[in-house]
C-alpha cells in the first residue's frame, strides 16, 4: 500500500510553512485542509509541517482565556473553549461540519463578548444620566430580557457559517478566516466599527455628564479632589476608558486588516491580528477581578474560602463596572 500524503489542518492556510515564508499562490492561503505531494518527494526543508505554530499560539491563548474566565466572564469563556475545540477538531477529526460548528461558537462567543461591552457602556451611561433613579428602577426582568437578546443576536451570527453561509463550496468566496465568507466577515467587521463608535459616543456623553456633577461638586463643596462621589465616579470612568481603550487596541488591527484583505493575502498577516484579538478576552477578566466588587469577593472565596473584611464591607461604587 502506498503511503497516505501528509494532511496538516489549519484554520487559515493548509500549508504550515506558510506561516513564515508568506508564499504560496491563491488557493495556499485559505483551505483549511489540504494534500501535500508524498513526503519522500520533497527535501527535507521543505516537508510540511506535523502543526501549525499559529494554531498553537490560538489554542494556547484560548487555554488561557478559558482559565481566567471560568472565574469572571461568560462570553469570553466560551471564546477559549471555542478555540481549544476548534485546534482539537482540525488535527484530530479533519470534519467540515465540525469545523462549522467550531468557528461558529467562536464567532458567537466574541459577538457576545463584544455586545457585553456595549451593555456595559450603555449601563454606565444611564446610571449616570439618571443617577437618583436608574438603580431602584432598574429590574430583573430588564436584566434578563438584555441577556436574552444578546445571546439571542450572538447565536444567529454564529450560526450563519453552520446554516450555509460559507466558503466550503467555493473557494474565491473565503475571507482571511476560512470559512467565513468576504461578505460574512465584512458584515461582522463594519458591526463592529458601528457597535465601537456608538460606544464612543457614549463614552463621551458620559464624561460630560461626570464633568458636570463634578462642577456641581465642587460649587458645593468648595473643592473637587477630596469629595468621595466624585472620587468614585472618576474612577468608574477611567475603568470604562480602560475597558474600551484594550477593546479598541487588540481588536481594530484585525476588523482593518479582514476589511481590506481577502483569501489570497499570506496568512502570516491574519495570524498576526487575530492573536492580539484574541488577547483582549485574556486582559478582559484581569480588568474586571481588578476593578469590580463582586468579583473580588468571588476570587476570594474560590481561592481561599474567605473574604477579608476591608473587602467585604466595601459600599459598591459606580467604579464597580
Amino acid at each position: 500500500m502506498s503511503e497516505e500524503p501528509a494532511v496538516t489542518p489549519s484554520w487559515l492556510t493548509p500549508d504550515p510553512t506558510a506561516w513564515a515564508s508568506g508564499g504560496g499562490g491563491p488557493m495556499d492561503n485559505s483551505t483549511s485542509l489540504g494534500t501535500f505531494p508524498p513526503e519522500d518527494s520533497l527535501p527535507p526543508s521543505q516537508l510540511p509541517l506535523l502543526v501549525n505554530p499559529w494554531d498553537i499560539v490560538l489554542c494556547s491563548s484560548g487555554t488561557l482565556i478559558a482559565c481566567e474566565n471560568a472565574l469572571v466572564v461568560l462570553a469570553d469563556l466560551l471564546a477559549g473553549l471555542g478555540l481549544v475545540l476548534h485546534f482539537t477538531c482540525a488535527y484530530l477529526l479533519h470534519s467540515d461540519s465540525a469545523q462549522l460548528l467550531t468557528v461558529g461558537l467562536v464567532v458567537a462567543s466574541f459577538s457576545a463578548s463584544v455586545f457585553s461591552l456595549l451593555a456595559i457602556t450603555i449601563d454606565r451611561y444611564l446610571s449616570l444620566y439618571y443617577a437618583l433613579t436608574y438603580n431602584s428602577e432598574r429590574t430583573a426582568a430588564f436584566t434578563y430580557t438584555m441577556l436574552v437578546l444578546l445571546w439571542g443576536l450572538s447565536l444567529c451570527l454564529g450560526l450563519l457559517p453552520v446554516t450555509g453561509v460559507n466558503c466550503l463550496a467555493e473557494e474565491a468566496t473565503c475571507s482571511v478566516v476560512r470559512p467565513l465568507t468576504k461578505n460574512n466577515i465584512a458584515v461582522l467587521s463594519v458591526s463592529f466599527l458601528l457597535l465601537f463608535g456608538l460606544m464612543l459616543q457614549l463614552y463621551v456623553q458620559i464624561c460630560k455628564i461626570v464633568m458636570r456633577h463634578a462642577h456641581q461638586i465642587a460649587l458645593q463643596h468648595h473643592f473637587l479632589a477630596a469629595t468621595p462621589h466624585y472620587v468614585t465616579t472618576r474612577k468608574g470612568v477611567s475603568t470604562l476608558a480602560i475597558i474600551l481603550g484594550t477593546f479598541a487596541a487588540c481588536w481594530m488591527p484585525f476588523t482593518v486588516y479582514s476589511l481590506i484583505a481577502d483569501y489570497t493575502y499570506p496568512p502570516l498577516y491574519t495570524y498576526a491580528t487575530l492573536v492580539p484579538a484574541t488577547y483582549n478576552s485574556v486582559i478582559n477578566p484581569v480588568i474586571y477581578a481588578f476593578r469590580n466588587q463582586e468579583i473580588q469577593k468571588a476570587l476570594w472565596l474560590v481561592c481561599c474560602g474567605c473574604v477579608p473584611a476591608s473587602v467585604a464591607q466595601r459600599a459598591r461604587t459606580p467604579s464597580d463596572v
